[in-house]
């Protein structure tokens, strides 16, 4: 069975916490770098980024289409990806 839009974007979850959590403050980040803690939010954005262009390439394709669905499915995942890019550019 294919996976959902829904699904996909569970996907990334935790991703999105992650980066909303460090930019908070309260992810333990004890121990690590700057460049350390910059390179980790980057990797969750790649992922998100990832999810948020899954698109079916033809007719046949089972692939969800999360990059065409609507926008407010999206709205946290988004944001997630603005937050990370705008932390490691301040960080």
């Amino acid at each position: 069975m294919a996976q959902t839009v829904t699904e996909c974007l569970a996907l990334g979850t935790d991703s999105v916490n992650l980066i909303d959590e460090v930019k908070a403050g309260s992810y333990n980040v004890e121990g690590m770098t700057q460049a350390e803690i910059n390179e980790m939010v980057q990797r969750n954005v790649d992922h998100l980024e990832i999810i948020l262009t899954y698109a079916p390439v033809d007719s046949d394709d089972d692939t969800p289409d999360v990059k065409g669905a609507a926008s407010n499915l999206k709205t946290t995942h988004v944001a997630a990806v603005t937050t990370g890019t705008d932390y490691i550019a301040a960080n």
